[in-house]
């Protein structure tokens, strides 16, 4: 059956159809975990979750198991004073115990809040004081971050019993409180504009910002699933995310079960053996993560992708620009097509190069905007610009009747003025309605007069053989104002020299152009980023504007 054009698919967006996909009213009669559970619990026993954990145990959950334990959740929640909208809070790795907190939250109306593992003590703290969590989740790996917290909230430990865990004083055993519960919990009903999830910003400049996220938005993560990813019935799908984060928790836990379609959970740290393993041998057909992970099977070469070459069908990219080289090695050497997408906390994925919707692709761009938004580019007092000029970003709020986002969490949201919310990134408008992704607004390079976006010299670099990444800074210049500096990391066993330096300029220079090529590289073994894995250049640029002065 041949796809629908993106253009017919703009043109038959109706809200009140996309809407009325859902179970419940989003005028009061909705409940995330009967969205993303209990109406598939009917009927046949349904696969929900294909769990793996890092030392080699398996399961397979249903949506009808998954209905009764978080009926059992709900119970105790509810039992320790949890009301409807009051925030409870996992810090987890991936295992049924998350999913079952995160379901058991919704269906006592209450709203979730996701901790990613990795968190120091002082993330941990800012995050639950801001959100007034009266509930948190977790195992004793995690327990250590809250000894020092200054006020904590109640405790529930998941504990694995074949270790001999037990719970310390203070701490309910999670396991125990469900075990006693009974299996019937009829879901709180609650409205669009109530939120299900608290999530944060993993912002550069000050403490995280709340991102609060209403039940309406389940709408914008049941369209990306079926528009973009194209998640079929018959797709085993991995999306590698953590759902610690905000596409891991959209887009692995949230968008697939929406759809009534299981998802898939590993319990272990990245590596390029395992990411090919699971593939092979929980069938993977349909792909996602972020082109850190994508750019790390590169380095591991040919050899490792032939034993699940032709097995994948759709590979999404999602949390920083898809840089061209990881798409034509994809297509070369594991013969599936790989498209890039963009969103944020804020928003979800908004502009995508669609698997579910014909329309061109063009490389290097992050697509089209997904239906029911709108997207422009905007100029600094906020006026729409034309094609092939750089701006902001933006979604036109009025025009988008699925944008979510209102705010931060009991803060000023300077991003959004004048009907726009400003998305601070930089891109241009190809004229065929095409987002191209220039870069953060700070990462935008002036040099003599020149506006460089670090990607364009971080995929000409990605091309030449001997680099696996990158990362591209303006470094301050008393003649230039700015000039391109190149953090580069080789591939093994390779060494980098002043000859290497200057043919890796010189293979940019040739690409793009005389301007716009690393007039410095340092080679380096790695690169910073976030827990999520995006690429920090504020750091570097920081770094080299300090020893500048």
């Amino acid at each position: 059956m041949p796809r629908p054009t993106y253009a017919e698919a703009i043109a038959a967006f109706r809200l009140d159809d996309v809407a009325a996909d859902l179970s419940g009213s989003l005028n009061g009669g909705l409940n995330a975990c009967v969205e993303c559970c209990d109406r598939w619990a009917d009927g046949p026993d349904r696969p929900a979750l294909d769990w793996e954990s890092h030392d080699g145990r398996r399961a397979t959950l249903t949506f009808r198991q998954l209905r009764d334990l978080s009926a059992r959740f709900a119970r105790f929640i509810t039992a320790r004073g949890v009301k409807p909208g009051d925030v409870v809070a996992g810090m987890l790795p991936r295992t049924p115990d998350l999913l079952v907190t995160i379901l058991g939250t919704w269906r006592a109306g209450a709203v979730y809040q996701p901790l990613f593992t990795a968190f120091g003590p002082k993330a941990v703290e800012h995050r639950l004081t801001m959100s007034g969590a009266k509930l948190l989740v977790t195992d004793p790996a995690n327990l250590a971050k809250l000894a020092d917290l200054k006020a904590r909230p109640p405790v529930a430990l998941a504990l694995r019993a074949d270790k001999g865990e037990t719970a310390p004083e203070g701490c309910d055993d999670l396991h125990a409180e469900l075990a006693v519960q009974p299996a019937d919990f009829a879901p709180v009903p609650r409205g669009g504009d109530d939120l299900f999830l608290m999530m944060s910003t993993s912002g550069t400049t000050g403490p995280a910002k709340g991102v609060p996220v209403p039940l309406k938005a389940l709408i914008n993560f049941r369209l990306y699933m079926s528009d973009a990813v194209d998640l079929r019935p018959e797709d085993k799908f991995w999306n590698i995310a953590d759902p610690g984060w905000a596409y891991g928790l959209y887009y692995a836990v949230t968008g697939p079960l929406a759809l009534g379609h299981a998802t898939t959970f590993y319990d272990g740290p990245f590596t390029v053996e395992s990411t090919y393993r699971i593939i092979r041998e929980h069938g993977i057909t349909n792909l996602a993560g972020a082109p850190t992970a994508y750019r790390l099977l590169i380095a591991a070469g040919p050899d490792a992708a032939a034993p699940v070459k032709g097995g994948l069908r759709a590979v999404s990219s999602a949390g920083e620009p898809l840089n061209p080289e990881v798409i034509r090695w994809f297509d070369q050497h594991l013969d599936v097509t790989i498209h890039d997408h963009y969103g944020q906390t804020e928003l979800g994925m908004v502009v995508n190069n669609h698997h579910g919707l014909a329309h061109d692709v063009l490389v290097g761009s992050a697509g089209l905007a997904l239906r029911g938004h709108r997207v422009c580019v905007l100029d600094e007092d906020d006026r729409e610009l034309p094609p092939n000029q750089p701006g902001v970003l933006a979604v036109d709020i009025a025009r988008s009747p699925l944008l979510w986002f209102s705010g931060y969490w009991q803060q000023p949201t300077p991003a959004i003025r004048n009907g726009y919310y400003r998305t601070g990134d930089t891109v241009e408008l190809e004229p065929n309605g095409h987002i191209s992704f220039v870069g953060r607004a700070d990462d935008v390079i002036t040099s003599s007069g020149y506006r460089i976006g670090p990607f364009d010299v971080e995929s000409a670099l990605l091309e030449h053989p001997a680099v696996i990444e990158a990362a591209v800074i303006g470094k301050p210049d008393p003649e230039r104002t700015e000039i391109v500096k190149a953090f580069v990391i080789l591939r093994p066993g390779l060494q980098g020299s002043d000859a290497l330096a200057e043919e890796l300029s010189q293979f940019v220079k040739k690409r793009l152009s005389a301007h716009a090529y690393p007039r410095e590289i340092a080679f380096v073994t790695e690169l910073p980023k976030t827990p999520s894995g995006k690429l920090q250049r504020f750091l570097l640029r920081n770094a080299e504007a300090a020893t500048a002065t």
